[in-house]
């Protein structure tokens, strides 16, 4: 083998080498971008998840809360006091008939608490604006719950 022609060879495996590297390295970088985002989804959910125990309701699933809400509230946060989004969430809190049997309400105070739970969470910056519109509802204890004792 001529001297011109392993040079040529060594050449071809040091950049294959090259682009394994950098791959590796890109793929290093994705898997731990994702990793951080997954554990800081998972703290925010578990955040969550300690609040609503404090207030007296059950803990929900800390992943399907995390790939839910992700790290900053997702679709929750995105405002939140449109007219839009207050239509639909009232549309929600009516008696689920349609057309002309739907009805409105009076609402549970513990949903709408809990609701506003997770704004303190994810977008405390929002929780004023909500708040407005969740003291605007006639609420009450509409929900029969256990008793202890």
């Amino acid at each position: 083998m001529s001297p011109s022609m392993k040079t040529s060879q060594d050449r071809w495996i040091y950049i294959g080498a090259i682009v394994i590297l950098v791959a590796l390295v890109v793929i290093g970088l994705v898997t731990y971008g994702s990793l951080r985002a997954t554990n800081q989804a998972m703290n925010k959910a578990n955040q969550l998840a300690d609040e609503l125990a404090q207030a007296g309701y059950p803990r929900p699933d800390l992943e399907q809360v995390a790939r839910t809400l992700g790290t900053d509230g997702g679709i929750v946060c995105e405002d939140p006091a449109s007219a839009l989004k207050t239509a639909l969430w009232k549309i929600n809190l009516a008696n689920g008939a349609a057309g002309p049997g739907q009805r409105p309400v009076i609402v549970d105070r513990q949903a709408v608490e809990a609701g506003a739970i997770i704004f303190e969470v994810y977008c405390p910056e929002k929780l004023d604006k909500v708040r407005d519109r969740l003291d605007d509802l006639k609420t009450d204890d509409t929900v029969e719950r256990e008793r202890n004792g």
